[in-house]
């Protein structure tokens, strides 16, 4: 088959291939174009050492990528594009990266080297594919497979343990048996692996359309890194509204969410406090008192240990501490939670409250029923633009000092207190209005 490359790419192949050197496009883009996916990215393998490379390309810009490794990045009319040497690679002491390279001119050697036979793909413009270790085979099969023996692949980089689940969680992929068996054994490899990377693998992973399907099966690779989880394998909740344990209700709760990471994260997290709060009553009905908050902590020191930044990591912990608070369709009890969450993390939590209730069995139709009925309530607050805020209010700290009310935190008080009233429909948030009930407030009754 043929495959469609950019022209800047194809321009780079003839300048390779007319000074008499090999090229070919390789790796993802040819996997994700054989999918009929768009490539993020298109890498260019060739014989050519990195200073011809340069050599040919003298008249295009070029940048020094890492050209110890043989890349260099050529910008095809102002595409970046990595042009790099065939190679084999050295010893990995670190069990992460090659400890030295070796050029080759052979495009075989070069794909050996690679982690997993989808992506030891390469295409050549007139004369096709080249696949040397099965990998189309293994497209059409939707399976995950190492190059050659899987042990020393994954023992050569440890982060590839996890590339093998976030392949297989992204493309909706099994991972063939004996890749599958080699990660679990090797899983302590993770250890030796940078957090940051961990959390940009494991971040895809868990937006995968089939990650629920692989958490379930690889809970073990996971738990290696997020101990926190194991507590919730198996643990059975002995609660009329719950029919799975807590890490099954987890799992369905994940693929019953949008794949966007603060909210993939926020269930994957929300319920893992449930087993240090568990409690029977006299009925024998399990319940789990302050598990939010038990959770929420749980969830710090998780994002925090794998470098999530800031914000994601503030968005994830209020929608963990929040996520059992109830959200009826009540017009005062909403403008409460906008206040308190802001209207973007409030449109989130139900989100995350629909999810938790598709992810019992069976779901929950009534309280569905209800949040869809919150949601419209909130929608009619935005539109006609209801108070929520300080910031929302027809009168600011000025106003009051014009009425009298003393200077200082006897202002902000007040306006709290004219605030309250708004939402919860005492006053209208009308200046006068405002005025009027501050004047009670100052004067007295």
């Amino acid at each position: 088959m043929d495959i469609s490359i950019p022209p800047q790419v194809d321009d780079i192949l003839r300048k390779l291939t007319g000074n008499g050197q090999e090229a070919c496009v390789v790796g993802g883009c040819v996997r994700d174009s054989l999918l009929g996916r768009k490539p993020n990215d298109w890498d260019v393998a060739t014989s050519s050492r990195p200073e011809e490379t340069k050599r040919i390309f003298a008249g295009t810009p070029t940048i020094e990528t890492g050209l110890k490794h043989g890349t260099v990045t050529v910008l095809s009319g102002g595409m970046p594009v990595e042009v790099t040497t065939y190679r084999v690679d050295g010893a990995y002491s670190d069990g992460r990266h090659p400890d030295a390279v070796a050029f080759t001119g052979s495009l075989k050697e070069d794909l050996a080297r690679r982690d997993f036979t989808i992506n030891a793909l390469a295409y050549r413009p007139g004369s096709g594919l080249v696949d040397l270790f099965g990998g189309r085979d293994d497209l059409a099969g939707r399976r995950i497979r190492c190059v050659g023996e899987a042990d020393r692949r994954f023992r050569e980089d440890g982060l590839r343990i996890l590339r093998a689940l976030r392949f297989a969680s992204v493309l909706g992929f099994s991972i063939e048996q004996e890749t599958a068996a080699a990660a679990l054994r090797n899983r302590e490899l993770l250890d030796r692996i940078a957090k940051e990377r961990i959390q940009a693998e494991f971040t895809k992973l868990l937006c995968g359309k089939g990650a629920a399907k692989i958490l379930r099966e690889y809970r073990e690779i996971i738990a290696r890194f997020i101990p926190e989880i194991r507590p919730a394998f198996g643990f059975e909740q002995h609660n009329p509204h719950h029919s799975f344990d807590v890490w099954e209700h987890t799992l369905r709760c994940v693929d019953a969410v949008e794949p966007e990471p603060a909210l993939r994260l926020a269930v994957f997290l929300h319920d893992l406090g449930k087993p240090s709060c568990y409690s029977r009553d006299a009925d024998g009905v399990g319940h789990f008192y302050g598990h939010a908050a038990a959770g929420g902590e749980l969830a710090r020191k998780i994002l925090a240990r794998l470098r999530y930044d800031k914000k994601t990591a503030g968005t994830v912990l209020t929608l963990v501490k929040c996520h059992d608070q109830p959200l009826p369709p009540d017009e005062r009890l909403l403008r409460r939670r906008l206040n308190k969450l802001g209207e973007k993390n409030l449109r989130l939590l139900f989100r995350v409250a629909a999810a938790d209730t598709k992810g019992k069995s069976p779901a929950d139709r009534a309280r569905l029923a209800s949040l869809r009925k919150a949601e419209a309530v909130l929608e009619t607050l935005l539109a006609r633009n209801a108070c929520f805020s300080l910031g929302g209010l027809a009168v600011n700290g000025g106003d009051l000092l014009k009425i009298g009310v003393p200077e200082g935190t006897e202002v902000g008080r007040t306006l709290r207190a004219l605030l309250d009233a708004v939402m919860d429909g005492k006053c209208p948030n009308s200046k006068e209005a405002l005025l009027a009930y501050a004047r009670k407030g100052v004067t007295g009754p």
